[in-house]
C-alpha cells in the first residue's frame, strides 16, 4: 500500500507543479455567455509508466453562491468520445440548482474536445457515400493518425481525473457520469475510493455490460414505442399497420439496397443515396435514444414506407458521420470499446443477444471491421470490487442502451445505491422535469433516501403526425 501511495504521489508531480503556477485563465465557451475558467493540466501518457505527457483541458463553472460548499461536482461525459466541455450548456440548466453551492469540473477526457481530440472529419459526400466508402475512410483515418490508441482507455482517463483533482486542491469530490461516464466514474470509484463523496450515475452502463451488444435493448425500447403509438388514438389512427410496415421495410432492404434519387441535402441538385439495412436499422437505433426524437418515428416509418424517403433520409444525415467538427471524437470510442468490450463479445453472446430484435450481428458485428484498424490489445475484465460511496441510479424506461436493468446490475455492486426510473424517459434523464431539484437533494444529504413522486409527473412527448412536426 505505501508503494502505491509514493507512485501516486510521483505521477501526480507534474500536474501538482502546473496548478501552483497557473490558476486558470478567464475563457468563453460555446453553450455560455458568461466567463470560465480554463486549465491547462500536463498529465502522463501513460500512468503506469511516466514520461511522455499529455495536455488535458478543464473547465471549472464556479459556485454560483459565495458561501460553496467545498466538494465541487465532476462532470464526466459519454460516447466515449463526447468531451465534458460539451456539458457546458447544461450549466444553466440541469446543473444550475447543483451549482448554486458548488463549483462544477469539465474535462476534456484524453482524445476528446481540447485534450488532443482524436478525429476523423467526414468526408464531403457523406451523406451519399456507401457503407464501405464510410469504412474505407475510417480506416484510412485511424492509420494516419499514428497515436498509441492503447493509451486512451478508461483507467488511464480515470488517473487523469485524480490529477485533475489533486491539481485544483480538492479533497474528496461528487461525481455525474452520463452513459459512458458513469463507466468511467465507477472505475475511478473504485481506483480511488477515498476521493468519492458521491456519485450521481445517468444511464448506467453495468460493469459487465458488453456495448456493442445492445440488440435485446434496442428491441425492447422499439417495441415498447409501437405500443405506444397502438394506445395513442391518434398515433393509432394515422399509422395504423406501423409495426408491419417496420417489418416489411426491414425485410425489403435486408434482401438488396434501394437506390434513392434525392436532392442533395446541401447543393440541391440530384443526386443518388444507397439506403442499406445497415443505415436504415442504424438510423431506427439512433432516433430511439431521444424520447422526444423517438416520437417522429412513426411517421419517419409510414413515409418511407409509402416511399417518401426525404424525412428519414434528413434525420439520418444527423447521425450518418462518423465523426463531425465539434462532435465525438470516434477513434476515442474505438479505442475503449475495442479494448474494452469487442474482445468479449462472444459468438454465444451475439446470438443471444440478436436472437429475434431488429439489430442482427451485421450492425452489431460492424464495429469489429474497424477494431481491426485500432489493433489495441484487450483489457481484461475484472471482478468489479464494491463501491462504498453513496449513488444515486437514475434510468429511463424507454432507454435502448442503458434501460434500468443495467443500473440495476451495477448496483449489485455498490454498498448504499439508490435508483430512480423516468416512465416517459430514453437515454439520460438528467435534464427531465424534477430531475436537477432531486441530484441537488441527493448531493445535499447523499445517505437519506429521495421522495421522486414528482418523476410520474414528467409527460411523454407527444407523436409527430406529418410534415408539419410534432403535435401540439
Amino acid at each position: 500500500m505505501l508503494r502505491r501511495l509514493v507512485a501516486t504521489a510521483a505521477l501526480l508531480a507534474p500536474a501538482l507543479a502546473l496548478a501552483q503556477g497557473q490558476a486558470g485563465k478567464d475563457c468563453h465557451l460555446p453553450g455560455t455567455e458568461e466567463s470560465l475558467r480554463c486549465h491547462r493540466l500536463a498529465v502522463p501518457l501513460d500512468h503506469r509508466a511516466p514520461g511522455a505527457t499529455l495536455s488535458l483541458h478543464v473547465v471549472v463553472a464556479p459556485a454560483l453562491r459565495e458561501s460553496a460548499r467545498r466538494d465541487p461536482l465532476f462532470l464526466l461525459a459519454g460516447g466515449p468520445g463526447e468531451a465534458g466541455s460539451d456539458l457546458v450548456p447544461l450549466l444553466n440548466t440541469t446543473f444550475r440548482k447543483v451549482r448554486a453551492t458548488r463549483d462544477i469540473v469539465l474535462i476534456d477526457q484524453r482524445g476528446t474536445g481540447l485534450s488532443g481530440k482524436l478525429d476523423c472529419k467526414p468526408g464531403k459526400n457523406v451523406e451519399t457515400a456507401t457503407e464501405d466508402q464510410l469504412l474505407a475512410e475510417t480506416r484510412a483515418c485511424i492509420k494516419g493518425l499514428n497515436k498509441r490508441f492503447n493509451l486512451y482507455t478508461t483507467e488511464q482517463a480515470a488517473r487523469d481525473i485524480e490529477a485533475v483533482r489533486s491539481a485544483l486542491g480538492y479533497g474528496r469530490i461528487n461525481l455525474w457520469g452520463g452513459s459512458y461516464g458513469s463507466r468511467l466514474a465507477q472505475t475511478y470509484a473504485r481506483l480511488y475510493p477515498a476521493g468519492v463523496r458521491a456519485m450521481v450515475l445517468d444511464g448506467v452502463a453495468a460493469p459487465d455490460q458488453v456495448v456493442p451488444a445492445g440488440a435485446r435493448d434496442a428491441q425492447a425500447a422499439l417495441d415498447a414505442l409501437f405500443k405506444q403509438c397502438a394506445d395513442d388514438a391518434v398515433c393509432a389512427a394515422a399509422f395504423p399497420n406501423l409495426r408491419a410496415e417496420f417489418d416489411a421495410l426491414a425485410a425489403r432492404l435486408a434482401k438488396a439496397p434501394t437506390t434513392l434519387n434525392l436532392p442533395d441535402p446541401r447543393t440541391a441538385e440530384a443526386s443518388q443515396v444507397e439506403m442499406t439495412s445497415m443505415r436504415f436499422l442504424g438510423t431506427v437505433h439512433n432516433i430511439l435514444y431521444s424520447q422526444a426524437d423517438s416520437r417522429r418515428l412513426p411517421f419517419l416509418i409510414h413515409s418511407a414506407y409509402q416511399d417518401r424517403w426525404q424525412p428519414f433520409i434528413a434525420r439520418s444525415n444527423v447521425s450518418r458521420d462518423f465523426a463531425s467538427d465539434g462532435g465525438p471524437a470516434m477513434p476515442l470510442h474505438l479505442a475503449v470499446v475495442c479494448a474494452e468490450d469487442f474482445p468479449r463479445l462472444t459468438p454465444q453472446l451475439l446470438a443471444e443477444d440478436t436472437k429475434g430484435t431488429f439489430l442482427g450481428a451485421p450492425q452489431i458485428m460492424r464495429i469489429g471491421q474497424m477494431c481491426e484498424a485500432m489493433s489495441v490489445p484487450a483489457v481484461p475484465y475484472k471482478e468489479p470490487s464494491m463501491i462504498e460511496a453513496p449513488v444515486l441510479l437514475m434510468s429511463g424506461a424507454l432507454d435502448p442502451v442503458t434501460p434500468p436493468r443495467r443500473a440495476e446490475s451495477a448496483r449489485r455492486y455498490m454498498k448504499k445505491a439508490q435508483h430512480l426510473v423516468v416512465k416517459n424517459g430514453g437515454h439520460i434523464v438528467s435534464p427531465l422535469g424534477c430531475m436537477p431539484r432531486l441530484m441537488r437533494s441527493f448531493l445535499d444529504q447523499p445517505e437519506t433516501a429521495l421522495k421522486a413522486d414528482c418523476l410520474s409527473e414528467i409527460p411523454a412527448p407527444t407523436f409527430q403526425l406529418n410534415s408539419a412536426g410534432p403535435q401540439p
